[in-house]
């Protein structure tokens, strides 16, 4: 996969596993520096939403490519939150349940759908800055930015704030189940044969598991200062 331009656009990647809060963390971030924001897990969740709507098999690779690439969605923004239509209709809470997750996570695995949704993420990249939330966007989509943050914390951690958010959003939710789920997901994403989940050689790795969100966001903004991409942040 070719590696994005960002020599004109500054993009700032935070990269990690599942529940390491880099959603919530690259959106706060983004509004503070006035930047876009670009949440790719997203896509891939949509991706499988809409194959699971079409009856497309999940590792009918050719198939799952095709979608990819005429994928029916739009993002909004409503009340400062970020919301996404697919084929018109808002499904920005359904895109969040965990079995879409799942969904997400076996599209993610085949490298067709990967270089199909290339071009779109590529395209996010607009002045004044992009602020890009993943699990490969410092290491593959966006490998020339000037700052790439890798997010982690301790599976019991991200397991107990899934699960918060998830009562929080009135969605059932089991802990033990979502601290198995969270170890399996991990295993998967990092042994996958294409773009495994890792730090980028040059990433500054935050390890939030004894931090708040306000914490690793004045972090990251601090960093994205001492690089000089902001002058206040």
């Amino acid at each position: 996969m070719p590696a994005s331009n960002t020599a004109a656009v500054p993009v700032l990647t935070i990269d990690g596993p599942v529940s390491s809060g880099k959603g919530t963390v690259a959106r706060l971030v983004a509004q503070r520096l006035g930047w876009h924001l670009l949440d790719s897990g997203l896509l891939y969740r949509l991706l499988g939403l809409h194959a699971q709507r079409r009856g497309v098999p999940l590792d009918d690779e050719p198939a799952l490519a095709e979608l990819a690439r005429g994928l029916p969605v739009e993002f909004c923004d409503r009340d400062g939150e970020g919301c996404a239509l697919l084929e018109g209709e808002d499904v920005s809470r359904l895109a969040r349940d965990e079995k879409v997750g799942e969904l997400a996570s076996q599209v993610a695995v085949l490298q067709g759908v990967r270089e199909a949704l290339l071009a779109r993420q590529h395209a996010f990249a607009t002045a004044p800055g992009l602020v890009a939330d993943g699990r490969d966007m410092g290491t593959v989509v966006f490998r020339q930015a000037p700052l790439k943050i890798f997010l982690t914390a301790s599976p019991e951690e991200r397991a107990r704030r899934r699960y918060k958010q998830l009562k929080d959003k009135g969605f059932s939710a089991n802990l033990p189940a979502l601290i198995e789920d969270i170890r399996a997901r991990d295993d998967r994403d990092m042994q996958r044969s294409v773009a495994p989940l890792r730090p980028a050689e040059d990433a500054i790795v935050i390890d939030s598991t004894q931090m708040s969100v306000d914490e690793v966001v004045n972090r990251i903004l601090e960093e994205a200062r001492q690089q000089s991409l902001v002058a206040r942040a």
